[in-house]
């Protein structure tokens, strides 16, 4: 059966800004073009773009509506998540249609999005129960010590574009339970998402003010960093921008909660279930195009296994198919837009200058039934140097270094040579080789036998070096980004 685009329409407010309750447009009446990655011809909407007038508005509904929110407590305000994440279940196909048709996403991968979205709902609304302080021995007779926590205030959310829905949620979900008001800033590649979440919200009875929604590019975020009744700011991006909003507002003491970027490594050594590790790899590399915080851009395998390991894995990803990803056919997804598919092309030249032999991909897919879209061949590359550019700087596209080392311990000076520490993951026989990868990787969320993507709702999403500044996401020690502590002594 030939491809067929599903194409949905855009109601009209998920084009606007969400402030204080209401839809309404940049104040400055400019708008961006929201583009589909798979078929650049299909325009999904003209968005706001904002600016520092949008941006403070949203600032103002938020404080405003910080103490009655504040005042309901986290059990009440866990009722309104639980609600989202209903509307999330009642509507998973409209929302994973948006997230493939923005994102370009295969629909597969845009429904366990919205599958995660609703695991951290649900487990940022049971943590209510939770949210409390610890009671105290006291130094005085008669006397009651206890901790509590407080909501911080009006926080900025500020999102990427490769889980346009997850993120997202992971940062509202805590936002909202912890008694702070928000101010949602998504990537201005994948408003529609964001607009559809915030839609939902406001379905289940969000009170207004309490999430406001902007839409826009850097304009917008600098203002949100800059505005002096944003208490915290939450972002999920590359490691410039993360350094720019933490040095913006270091002045005023900013609190910032920074995921930045990753140059994750798979150490495969000598005595891994070679098939096991080729099905990690290929799906940590290659899964959602490699644009993932936590993909899998290194593999670093004992030579002594290097040409079986690479005569599976090369076998798997050259005949995968690359296409739309509302194409049920299609394995591999385009990147997200024309920069993202120039900056993997120029990966891969620059990985042959540095002497990289590549064995697979290289080169944007077209031909005969592929639109006009960002698409990239899934790319392996072999022989490449541990200290060079394309071993050492993140891609955020479909192609995957293999260095070799020689055995364990060079392996992991190997892994832990780059600036990042986002994910990190060992394949061994080895109980020994395994604990001791565990202890001694320099990256946040550690894999051993398993694919090396992220991590589980209830665990944190973490990362270590350049990978994460501030406390982490998706776990209970969220709430030491949210939250502030404050002892009381009480005599009686």
């Amino acid at each position: 059966m030939a491809y067929v685009p599903q194409r949905q329409p855009v109601a009209a407010h998920h084009l606007l800004n969400f402030i204080d309750g209401r839809w309404s447009p940049a104040e400055s009446g400019q708008t961006r073009t929201d583009v589909n990655p798979a078929d650049l011809r299909d325009h999904v909407g003209e968005f706001a773009e904002s600016g520092g007038v949008d941006t403070d508005r949203a600032v103002d509904a938020a404080a405003t509506a910080l103490p009655a929110w504040r005042a309901r407590g986290p059990i009440e305000r866990a009722t309104y998540l639980t609600a989202i994440s209903r509307q999330l279940a009642e509507r998973q196909a409209e929302f994973a249609a948006a997230i493939t048709r923005e994102q370009g996403k295969l629909l597969s991968e845009a429904r366990g999005e919205v599958a995660r979205a609703r695991a951290v709902l649900d487990f940022t609304a049971g943590q209510a129960r939770l949210l409390g302080g610890v009671t105290a021995p006291a130094e005085e007779d008669r006397t009651f010590a206890y901790t509590f926590r407080r909501p911080i205030g009006v926080v900025g959310l500020v999102s990427p574009w490769n889980f346009p829905l997850a993120i997202p949620v992971w940062k509202v979900a805590p936002a909202l339970l912890s008694g702070c008001t928000a101010v949602l800033k998504p990537s201005p590649l994948t408003p529609l998402t964001a607009a559809l979440l915030v839609d939902a919200a406001q379905r289940a009875g969000l009170p207004d003010g309490v999430l406001n929604l902007v839409q826009g590019d850097a304009a917008a975020g600098e203002a949100l960093v800059a505005h002096p009744d944003v208490a915290g700011i939450s972002f999920t991006g590359s490691l410039a921008v993360g350094r720019a909003i933490h040095t913006g507002g270091a002045s005023r003491l900013l609190r910032t909660q920074l995921e930045l970027g990753g140059k994750n490594a798979v150490i495969v050594l000598d005595d891994a279930d070679l098939d096991r590790a080729v099905d990690a790899v290929a799906q940590g590399a290659f899964g959602q195009a490699g644009q993932r915080c936590s993909a899998t851009s290194r593999a670093v395998v004992d030579h002594r296994v290097r040409d079986a390991f690479l005569d599976r894995l090369v076998d798997r990803v050259a005949g995968m198919r690359v296409g739309p990803g509302d194409d049920p056919a299609s394995q591999i997804c385009p990147v997200v837009n024309p920069a993202r598919m120039e900056a993997a092309l120029n990966a891969v030249a620059g990985a042959r200058r540095d002497g990289g032999k590549v064995l697979c991909g290289g080169e944007r897919a077209d031909g005969p039934g592929l639109p006009d879209g960002c698409y990239v061949r899934p790319t392996v590359i072999r022989d490449v140097p541990w200290d060079s550019e394309l071993a050492q700087e993140e891609v955020f596209g479909p192609v995957l270094a293999v260095i070799d080392a020689d055995g364990f311990d060079d392996a992991l000076r190997i892994a832990n040579s780059v600036k990042y520490g986002m994910s990190g993951t060992v394949f061994t026989a080895s109980q020994s080789r395994a604990f001791e990868a565990v202890d001694r990787f320099e990256a946040g969320m550690l894999h051993v036998n398993r694919p090396g993507v992220g991590a589980y709702a209830h665990l944190p999403h973490v990362g270590a070096k350049a990978s994460q500044y501030g406390p982490p996401e998706c776990s209970p020690q969220v709430w030491d980004f949210y939250t502030q502590w404050h002892s009381a002594c009480i005599s009686y």
